[in-house]
């Protein structure tokens, strides 16, 4: 468990008030003293993550008053770690929302990437409330700074190598077996998609594999996009399109942070995670537009920008992946701007056509609070994807339904799983909220957690 929570139920802490606009003026009425008085002279009007400290009348602190605005945000008690000052804390009165959720958010309030500017600081710590599973809360914490911190970590220190050996750490702290299938081998293991994408780069591609659990348990395949950085090969990005590109092995990050969930909760399945970790570089050996490529399930394909190559790493892994016909594939991936475009930073699209499952996943995005929305493999946009020289081309010719078009192509790569969905992830904070600094961030991992706890629960 975190060192910031304390498990003893009755230890004294100081009091914390969670109070939403217009609950002010009552709850200064039920708390007269030296605290009310304070609200009332500080002008505090509960603003959604602002923090008031409450003086006791004898130079102590008699308690906090964090303002949740209109209520909506469940995690505004990530702003309390650096609000209060060193201490013990309990929350108190009603509290508004999941007691859960707020002990989370008071965890991810701890969050600071600190591999280049500093050591670590002593947090406040929280007594967890008594319906509240401490263990489960940090697990989640936990998975969630791994994502940040992987994407935070610049190309220079996270290419394909350092991914790897990231995956091969979480492989070791939890029994599981990680094979990695390196440069040249690729081609001779017939992954050649993975090869031309990451051939131009100093650091030599590479296909990651982890796998945990029993062998007869149900079958969950999790396949990470692990772009380590994307120039846009030939078809080079503007340097301002670069700036963000160390983050464009997200879904790598994501599906990691889940399997370390699933691992650590003992969930009773057979998790496999692919990663193809790659730098889309540019050398005189780099593919080029126009190029065709072999796939690893013997489709041609034709590229029509090298800009668009992480559909093609994830081709080649997802063809993997369904070659064992596993229960379920779910792959992660910063995968395009039109989802953007679409839904913003902070919603990420998913894609499957099992409605069972487009279900679950909507349960477990609302009951986990972790944004998720449903977006159509619309079949007709198929045909945009068709080619002259090739089986298919990887991208449409036209501006529109960039993300449906890019769902569709690697939906061509699953047949025989029992269920796919594909999720677009941003993989990134661009602005800051309480417990969620701008920054890396893990896009849907608790919600799948959650799924996969449903349906495979310890």
């Amino acid at each position: 468990m975190l060192d910031i929570f304390i498990s003893d139920k009755h230890k004294a802490a100081t009091p914390i008030w969670q109070v939403r606009s217009g609950e002010v003026d009552g709850w200064c009425a039920s708390h007269a003293g030296p605290g009310a008085a304070w609200v009332g002279t500080s002008g505090f009007k509960a603003e959604a993550g602002k923090a008031l400290l409450l003086p006791d009348g004898s130079g102590g602190l008699a308690g906090a008053l964090l303002g949740l605005g209109d209520g909506s945000d469940p995690f505004l008690t990530g702003a309390l770690p650096a609000a209060l000052p060193q201490g013990d804390y309990r929350f108190a009165g009603v509290l508004h929302g999941s007691a859960a959720k707020a002990a989370l958010g008071f965890a991810l309030g701890t969050y600071r990437f600190t591999r280049y500017s500093g050591g670590k600081r002593d947090w406040p710590r929280l007594v967890l409330p008594h319906d509240v599973d401490g263990e489960e809360t940090s697990r989640l914490a936990a998975a969630t700074f791994l994502a940040r911190d992987l994407i935070n970590t610049p190309a220079a220190d996270m290419g394909p190598d350092a991914l790897a050996a990231a995956a091969e750490g979480v492989a070791r702290a939890h029994g599981a077996t990680c094979e990695i299938i390196l440069g040249d081998a690729l081609l001779d293991e017939n992954y050649p998609m993975i090869h031309a994408v990451g051939r131009a780069a100093a650091v030599a591609p590479r296909l990651i594999d982890l796998r945990w659990g029993r062998a007869d348990a149900p079958r969950v395949t999790l396949v990470g996009k692990g772009v380590c950085f994307d120039t846009g090969g030939l078809d080079l990005k503007p340097s301002s399109a670069m700036l963000l590109m160390k983050k464009d092995m997200g879904g790598a990050a994501c599906v990691l942070a889940v399997a370390q969930l699933v691992m650590e909760a003992g969930l009773d399945v057979r998790l496999r995670v692919l990663v193809p970790a790659v730098e889309n570089s540019v050398s005189g050996n780099a593919f080029r537009p126009g190029d065709v490529l072999q796939s690893r399930n013997g489709m041609s394909v034709e590229i029509g920008n090298t800009d668009a190559e992480g559909r093609l790493v994830l081709a080649d892994a997802l063809t993997e992946a369904d070659s064992e016909a596993p229960d379920l594939i779910i792959d992660m991936a910063t995968l395009t701007g039109a989802a953007r475009t679409a839904l913003g930073p902070d919603l990420p699209p998913f894609y499957t056509d099992d409605e069972t499952l487009a279900a679950e996943i909507a349960a477990s995005a609302s009951a986990t609070s972790d944004p998720l929305w449903r977006m159509p493999l619309w079949r007709p946009y198929d045909s945009w994807l068709d080619s002259k020289i090739a089986d298919v081309n990887h991208v449409s010719d036209g501006p529109f339904a960039g993300s449906i078009t890019a769902a569709l192509f690697l939906r061509r790569f699953v047949e025989k799983a029992g269920a796919y969905v594909h999720f677009d992830i941003y993989g990134w904070a661009p602005k800051a909220k309480p417990g969620r600094p701008v920054g890396g961030e893990a896009q849907g991992v608790r919600a799948l957690y959650d799924l996969l706890k449903r349906r495979y629960g310890a």
